[in-house]
């Protein structure tokens, strides 16, 4: 399927891409501000859409004739088509309460569903609750991206605590992404109960652990997504950090990994010189490279970016880089002895579910003829 993707530059747009781009062959047509002109023809051409975008800051008749302004533009382009175009809607459950926010999309979904009926389209709305996930803006996305920001920066928030429903960006983005083969129908995605104070808390514990390289217990869905958002907001400054070396007349010992709890897999390789193992990205695996012997460059690109982080590691002075999620990344053995690299994850290997998704780091290799 061809599919018009708008708002795909912010946060849950760039998280729906990703997982568009993982996990489906579908070609993806993204829709930023720099590109809203082109809304008509690419709908013209596509076999749906999901419509993301959206005002949520702003004066307060901004907000609410903005979400309805984005909703008559891609129910224009629909009706232009002439011809039946699926339209799957992030909505919000703040939709239909009395602010701006909730007044514009309430209004914008009502445009949206008799745009769909009039083509003999399907529309699915996806009614979501609180986001969070890595990337997101402080101050602007979600108090947990203002929360995460703050910790990771040694700053202390105010709290507000109140009880909060929350759902990951990537779950958000799966039931948009199944929405395209929905009949029709509206979709409550279910969140993750907590309060502001206990999230703050939970970041809190995380940092205390991993500011000496240890894992939290990581045997919650929650608790993943949560520490892969902090990680997130860490890299690439926080990388990489030395462990500490013992050393006595009987050589070196060096501890890798201490998680407190969940399950974990370790593995060794070896890679002759002038080799990458890698090229590939992650949704929600949390991985740990630790070089042993030799030397290596370690290069990360966030998906849908160009600029490549680099780091230089050796085995004379063991230090950790851990993978952010949606970071395609590779390792290259740059000594001209053999390369002997400890991989952690925090999960066992799954063959029917990898989570791995392969990608060049370098965006010249995957253009090249």
């Amino acid at each position: 399927m061809k599919i018009v993707l708008t708002g795909a530059a912010g946060f849950l747009g760039w998280h729906t891409r990703v997982r568009l781009a993982a996990l489906t062959d579908h070609e993806v047509v993204p829709l930023t501000r720099d590109n809203w002109s082109n809304l008509a023809a690419e709908v013209q051409a596509a076999d749906a859409v999901i419509h993301i975008a959206g005002v949520n800051r702003g004066e307060a008749s901004e907000v609410e004739r903005g979400n309805l302004a984005l909703g008559e533009a891609v129910s224009d382009a629909v009706a232009r088509a002439g011809r039946p175009v699926p339209i799957v809607y992030a909505n919000s459950i703040q939709g239909g309460n009395d602010t701006p926010y909730g007044v514009g999309k309430a209004a914008a979904r009502a445009l949206l569903a008799q745009a769909a009926a009039d083509a003999g389209a399907t529309f699915t709305d996806v009614v979501l609750p609180n986001l969070f996930g890595e990337h997101g803006a402080p101050g602007y996305n979600s108090f947990v991206a203002t929360f995460v920001d703050a910790v990771a920066f040694g700053a202390v928030p105010q709290i507000n605590d109140r009880e909060v429903e929350l759902l990951h960006a990537q779950t958000a983005a799966q039931h948009l992404i199944d929405g395209l083969s929905d009949v029709g129908s509206t979709v409550r995605p279910p969140g993750s109960m907590s309060t502001v104070q206990g999230v703050y808390d939970q970041l809190r514990g995380f940092h205390d652990l991993y500011s000496s390289g240890e894992f939290p217990d990581l045997r919650a869905a929650f608790t993943v997504d949560l520490f892969n958002t902090y990680r997130a907001a860490l890299f690439p400054r926080h990388y990489p950090f030395e462990l500490t070396t013992h050393s006595d007349d009987r050589g070196r010992l060096v501890e890798t990994v201490r998680s407190h709890g969940g399950q974990g897999q370790t593995f060794v390789s070896t890679t002759r010189p002038g080799v990458t193992r890698g090229e590939h990205y992650h949704l929600s695996k949390v991985e740990r490279f630790v070089v042993l012997s030799g030397e290596a460059r370690i290069c990360l690109r966030r998906m849908f970016t160009d600029e490549v982080v680099s780091f230089d590691v050796s085995g004379s002075s063991p230090s950790v880089v851990d993978m952010p999620t949606m970071w395609v990344h590779n390792i290259t053995n740059t000594g001209d002895t053999e390369l002997t690299t400890l991989f952690w994850t925090h999960s066992l290997f799954d063959p029917q579910n990898p989570d791995t998704y392969w990608e060049p780091v370098s965006l010249a290799e995957k253009v090249a003829p």
